[in-house]
């Protein structure tokens, strides 16, 4: 295991009925930006909730925020922050919102051009307006991180930036709010989360044992819940437990001490930007591509997950590993998530602008091993057609 920090700030509160616990979050007197997407929790009653909460403050609001929120969408919420000298910003809804309201926070303090906090990754992000979060889509984890994807539309670049100034001071998890979220969503956050956990566990053996077994332990709440919360949406057991294994997946914790893959990641993101496919379809097609490129280096691994997770009872590493993969495919679909680019009306053609964008990004060494270079992430693609 290799030497780590670990530290976070973030409070969670969690249950039902939390959401009126604003008013012991966010200070008398501030003036609130509520953000959200678009417009369902004017319809399930998550605002009326809110805002009940918010009686000791003066809040404005922003609606209309995308799922992979876009960079003028937030160019436009800044305005608003500025005009009405917003000094703390709430984020009601997904990891996108959440994600856009961390780039707001960040631009509201940064005297430059607002996407120079995009291009550095978040290297020029030096201060932040504080934020908190009520979280309805149990998916990202970016409320529990200092982690945001923004897209630039016109440009087709959809990338990331982090910093510790825009980690969520609060997040209230609420597991009631997940209810109402129709089946395409609910099976993209599944997908969403189970990847998290899959990109800091399927690489190869750290002798990381704690990490090692809480990620199983994600991986296995997840198999077990997901279904259910398609067939069962108001099961308020099986909502908690998604919602706190989304959170619990990127949060810091799987990553200490381990290596990371995220290949899957990065090029599931020039996905998006390029065809707007849902973050979680790209994620369904690239890992199980990935994993058979690299069954070689990532047999030991594949081999462990099979067994504790899949619990898997063939002896011969090479079909476990295989095996492992057909079951992690099996497990998308069964959500309701395509895995393959044919799926969505993409072929080769689609692979030479894929592979542009990712050396534009200068994502040109992709994985654990940092051995996946454009030429690979080619070979990849054309696995998931």
């Amino acid at each position: 295991m290799d030497n780590f920090n670990f530290w976070t700030t973030t409070k969670i509160i969690f249950g039902a009925g939390e959401i009126a616990s604003l008013k012991n979050e966010i200070p008398a007197g501030a003036r609130v930006l509520i953000t959200y997407g678009g417009g369902s929790i004017k319809k399930n009653g998550i605002f009326e909730q809110v805002t009940a909460a918010l009686d000791h403050v003066t809040w404005f609001e922003f609606g209309g925020i995308e799922a992979n929120p876009h960079y003028q969408t937030c160019i436009r919420a800044l305005d608003l922050v500025k005009t009405e000298h917003i000094d703390f910003m709430l984020a009601v809804g997904g990891g996108s919102v959440i994600d856009a309201t961390k780039f707001i926070a960040a631009a509201a303090k940064y005297e430059g051009d607002p996407w120079d906090i995009i291009s550095s990754f978040g290297g020029v992000v030096t201060d932040a307006l504080p934020l908190g979060c009520v979280l309805t889509l149990a998916a990202t984890g970016s409320e529990m991180n200092g982690t945001s994807v923004v897209t630039r539309t016109e440009t087709q670049d959809k990338l990331f930036f982090r910093s510790e100034l825009v980690r969520p001071k609060f997040s209230i998890l609420d597991p009631e709010t997940t209810y109402s979220l129709p089946p395409r969503q609910v099976g993209n956050g599944v997908v969403d989360s189970f990847v998290h956990v899959l990109e800091q566990y399927v690489t190869f053996p750290a002798n990381a044992k704690v990490q090692d077994r809480f990620s199983e332990g994600l991986l296995s709440t997840i198999i077990e819940e997901g279904p259910k919360a398609l067939h069962d949406p108001e099961n308020y057991d099986v909502r908690a437990n998604l919602m706190w294994s989304a959170t619990m997946a990127l949060n810091g914790l799987l990553a200490t001490g381990t290596p990371g893959d995220w290949a899957s990641h990065l090029i599931g993101q020039e996905l998006t930007g390029l065809y707007g496919l849902d973050h979680g379809q790209t994620l369904a097609i690239m890992i199980p591509a990935i994993w058979t490129y690299k069954l070689e280096q990532k047999r030991e691994k594949l081999v462990q997950y099979g067994q504790r997770v899949w619990h898997i009872q063939e002896t011969n590493p090479n079909l476990i590993a295989q095996q492992a993969i057909e079951l992690t495919r099996e497990f998308f679909e069964s959500m309701g998530v395509k895995t393959r680019l044919s799926d969505y009306d993409l072929d080769e053609k689609a692979i030479p602008e894929v592979i542009a964008k990712l050396k534009e990004h200068q994502f040109v060494t992709l994985g654990e091993h940092g051995d996946i270079t454009p030429e690979d992430a080619a070979e990849i693609l054309k696995l998931a057609l």
